[in-house]
């Protein structure tokens, strides 16, 4: 990396949807504001799972040679979906061994943080995480649980293994500063480029 000392950084061009599929974003999709196009190619995946971190100010980005490709985020850095076994796996097909927290949005989204993972639950998969909610202990249907999104009475509860996870309640729009990290660095990194001052000329002689 020190052959490349002035490998800028690229923002913009990755995104991972709420589903947990890494987009491509070119020119003409990051105008319009659309996803972009799923990434597909298994060996371009592997490689971006096994090099995906934050930096300092909690924005994800994947290692590509001497270069950070930030990665926009639809949701959190990591999707969870559920297992028969009634666990979670990570986007990357990593299992999440156990949770320690767990929140849920006022849409119902449910997220979850465990082994160093932040994971919204994928959408198709809140049918199974259903049967292991609990209010104050006791199951949860549909009807309890929106009356429960509307009020809050009680305490809203993730059955998993043998423990009761309280669910704190956070909103959609709050998640990265709430759960600590960024969703849109292109945001912050164009933000900061307007912000910085413009460099000096040289005087023409």
């Amino acid at each position: 990396m020190a052959k490349w000392p002035n490998v800028p950084h690229c923002h913009g061009w990755l995104a991972l949807d709420a589903r947990g599929a890494f987009r491509m974003r070119d020119e003409a999709a990051q105008a319009a504001s659309a996803s972009g196009e799923v990434i597909r190619h298994p060996a371009l995946l592997s490689f971006i799972h096994r090099n995906y971190l934050p930096d300092e100010r909690g924005a994800w980005y994947f290692q590509n040679g001497p270069q950070r490709v930030y990665v926009e985020l639809e949701a959190t850095p990591y999707v969870a979906r559920t297992l028969p076994t009634g666990t979670f796996v990570t986007h990357d097909g990593e299992p999440m061994p156990s949770i320690d927290a767990a929140w849920i949005t006022e849409e119902g989204r449910l997220v979850l943080q465990g082994g160093g993972k932040l994971a919204m639950v994928d959408d198709r998969d809140l049918a199974d995480c259903a049967g292991r909610l609990r209010i104050d202990g006791m199951p949860v249907d549909e009807e309890s649980l929106l009356a429960w999104l509307e009020r809050m009475q009680g305490e809203l509860q993730l059955a998993t293994g043998d423990r009761l996870i309280t669910i704190r309640p956070v909103r959609n729009n709050e998640l990265g500063n709430r759960l600590g990290f960024d969703p849109h660095p292109a945001q912050h990194h164009a933000a900061a480029l307007t912000a910085a001052p413009a460099a000096p000329t040289s005087p023409v002689s």
